[in-house]
């Protein structure tokens, strides 16, 4: 869905609160290269200051404070991210990707960090429901755009070069089917110049962090996500990020 440079390598891990594991734990940090493409608001994106920033960013390194995991951050193509995984490029995928079967079946995925919710197409202001049956558009390589081209369904495939809510304002098509998380962000961010219409779509099982088939990471990841859950951080951060309309647990 989204792609920039593969090159750019941030470090994340806060010394103080690693130290102090550390001496709590008495045992060395595992290192883990986490793996995000950092053009996908507000779960992930490069700020002005050139950083990875967003509700992944966050969220991450929490994960990794949790799980007493030295990381760092390197963004790289959307696309392919999954084979990258497999080469042993990076150790984890944090980039907005949802669980599903086919993805499942090549490489595992923690418990979900966002929970299931149904994607949802954008039009704009007072099209009507009747957008959703017209000149659609999706970001290519995308739970979205395979969902359109398993049904037959003509539609306009989006790259980042151009955003499909850039063609959506320019009149190009008529409706967008992207994740409620993004949508409920643009209707805020545009203020009264696209609105949510059609009917809702459940195509995944949620987002999770992506690892490789068998890896170990993937339980002291899982152990951390519950403790968010169980604590209530994560639900705070998902709303603080997204809105007080996000999925929450």
């Amino acid at each position: 869905m989204r792609a920039l440079a593969r090159s750019l390598v941030v470090p994340v891990m806060a010394g103080v609160v690693a130290a102090l594991l550390l001496s709590c734990s008495g045992r060395e940090p595992q290192r883990a290269v986490l793996a995000t493409d950092g053009d996908y608001h507000p779960f992930n994106f490069v700020n002005d200051s050139g950083e990875i920033d967003g509700l992944e960013r966050e969220l991450a390194d929490e994960l990794c404070r949790r799980a007493e995991l030295d990381c760092e951050w390197v963004i790289h193509d959307w696309e392919t991210l999954i084979p990258s995984l497999a080469d042993e490029q990076f150790d984890a995928i944090v980039s907005g990707m949802s669980i599903t079967e086919e993805r499942d079946s090549v490489i595992d995925f923690t418990e979900p960090y966002y929970p299931p919710s149904p994607s949802v197409y954008l039009a704009l202001e007072g099209a009507g429901d009747e957008a959703a049956a017209s000149r659609l558009g999706a970001a290519d390589n995308t739970i979205h755009s395979d969902y359109f081209e398993g049904l037959g369904v003509e539609f306009e495939a989006f790259g980042p070069d151009r955003p499909g809510i850039d063609a959506l304002l320019d009149g190009d098509v008529d409706a967008i089917l992207v994740d409620h998380a993004y949508a409920v962000e643009k209707v805020a961010e545009l203020e009264g110049r696209v609105a949510i219409v059609g009917p809702e779509v459940l195509l995944d099982r949620g987002i999770g962090v992506g690892v490789r088939e068998g890896d170990k990471l993937k339980d002291r990841l899982d152990d951390a996500i519950e403790s968010m859950k169980a604590d209530g951080s994560l639900n705070a951060l998902i709303t603080r990020w997204v809105g007080a309309d996000a999925a929450t647990f």
